[in-house]
Parts: structure tokens; C-alpha cells; sequence
């Protein structure tokens, strides 16, 4: 696959890593909220792989694969940053989902259903199934966020990007970790089903459709109150 030049022969292996980029656009879609538009994300890894195959060198230690996925996502990452992908209007949204979450939780003693959300909220349940639907992407996670959405917290770098270090290092405290498992535990049993599904068996939200036997959208929607749940839990965190 090299040239006589002893370079990498770019037309083939685009040919055979584009598949990557787009498992890979797939993938990091399905953490962002629904304004993020598939082909830039595609378009974006296009040219991480592009610049993979100028770069990369025979014998620098790593594998090509390992070397491109790095590229690639960092060029994703870096279209998402130039973007205005994440609108304020999303962030108010979830929050409060979150805050009217909370209130009944401590209210009732219990996970409170999307009725009585919805009721809390002001709004008919039909709209706060399109609130749901329109949060997609802005949980995760989730966790370590903060509560000052001016206050230049970089959310990629927290939620999506794979570096060396560890984004998410409060998961490392045991008490922690026993708190996110005690609020995955006590989520309602479709909303821990799917997140089993969704985090554990790495099911697609289509794939997650046809076990509970419902649309996708509607996955989407319940993935999006279950990740609000945990974060009205695990708020003091």
C-alpha cells in the first residue's frame, strides 16, 4: 500500500478507511444535539484521514488505523468547535427539565413520571416529548458539568474528545461510581433497559427501537429523560 516513493497511496486507503470516518460521524451523532448535521461531520473526518495518510510514517509505532481514528476525530472535533452546534436555547431547555425533575423527586419520593413532568413544567406532554427529543446531545455527560453556562466550560473536550487523560476523573471515586450505580439503578425499568442496551450492549437507538418494540424518536426521547434523571441525582457531584 506505499508508492515507490515508500508514501502511503492516499487514493486507496481513502477508499478503504472511508467506512471508518462515517462509523465514526455515526457514532459521535448520536451524542450531539439534532442541529449537527451529519455530512459536515463526515466531511470533517474526510479530511482528518486525508491528512492521516500525508502524515503518517511506516515504522513511527503505531498502526495506521490507531494513528487515522486519532486524526479523524480530532477533525471532527475541531468542525464542532468552529460551529455553533450547542444553542443556549437547549441548554435552558434541559435544565429545566432537570430543576422540574428534581422538585418532584424530593416531592413524591419517586422517579416521577413524563405526566406529571409535563404538569410540573406547564407544558402538555406533547411537548415535553419534542423538549426531550430536541435535547438530544446535550447529556453527555453529563456529570461534571457545570452550572455556569458562560462560564467557557468546553463540553467536547469533557464529553467527547479521547485523549489520554481522563475527562470524567470524579468517576474514579468510589463513592461516586456508587452513586451513578444506585441512579442508573433506580431509573424506571425501560429507561435502565435502554441504558443497559445503549451503554453495555452498544445497541444504536434503531436497534434499541425494535427490542422495546417502539419508534426511534421515541428511544431518543426516553434516552434523553433517563440522562436528565441522573443528572437531577447526581447534581450535589
Amino acid at each position: 500500500m506505499y508508492t515507490v516513493a515508500g508514501i502511503l497511496d492516499r487514493e486507496e486507503y481513502l477508499e478503504k478507511f472511508s467506512p471508518l470516518v462515517r462509523r465514526m460521524a455515526h457514532h459521535m451523532l448520536a451524542k450531539l444535539p439534532a442541529s449537527v448535521q451529519l455530512d459536515d461531520l463526515i466531511q470533517a473526518g474526510l479530511i482528518g484521514l486525508m491528512d492521516a495518510i500525508g502524515r503518517f510514517e511506516e515504522g513511527q509505532g503505531a498502526q495506521f488505523e490507531t494513528y487515522a481514528t486519532q486524526r479523524i476525530r480530532g477533525a471532527m472535533l475541531d468542525e464542532l468547535r468552529h460551529g455553533d452546534w450547542l444553542p443556549r436555547g437547549l441548554r435552558k431547555t434541559q435544565r429545566q427539565i432537570e430543576n422540574a425533575m428534581h422538585r418532584l423527586e424530593h416531592r413524591f419520593g419517586r422517579a416521577p413520571s413524563e405526566g406529571e413532568v409535563a404538569k410540573e413544567m406547564g407544558v402538555p406532554l406533547t411537548q415535553y416529548q419534542e423538549m426531550l427529543q430536541e435535547a438530544k446531545g446535550y447529556q453527555l455527560i453529563y456529570f461534571d458539568q457545570t452550572d455556569d453556562d458562560d462560564g467557557g466550560d468546553n463540553y467536547l473536550d469533557r464529553n467527547i474528545s479521547d485523549t489520554d487523560s481522563n475527562p470524567m476523573e470524579r468517576i474514579s471515586d468510589a463513592r461516586f461510581r456508587a452513586a451513578v450505580i444506585k441512579s442508573i439503578d433506580n431509573l424506571p425499568e425501560r429507561e435502565k433497559l435502554l441504558m443497559g442496551l445503549y451503554y453495555e450492549q452498544e445497541l444504536n437507538f434503531r436497534e434499541i427501537a425494535e427490542v422495546l418494540g417502539v419508534t426511534e424518536s421515541r428511544v431518543c426521547q426516553l434516552h434523553s429523560q433517563a440522562v436528565a434523571r441522573l443528572r437531577s441525582k447526581l447534581r450535589d457531584w
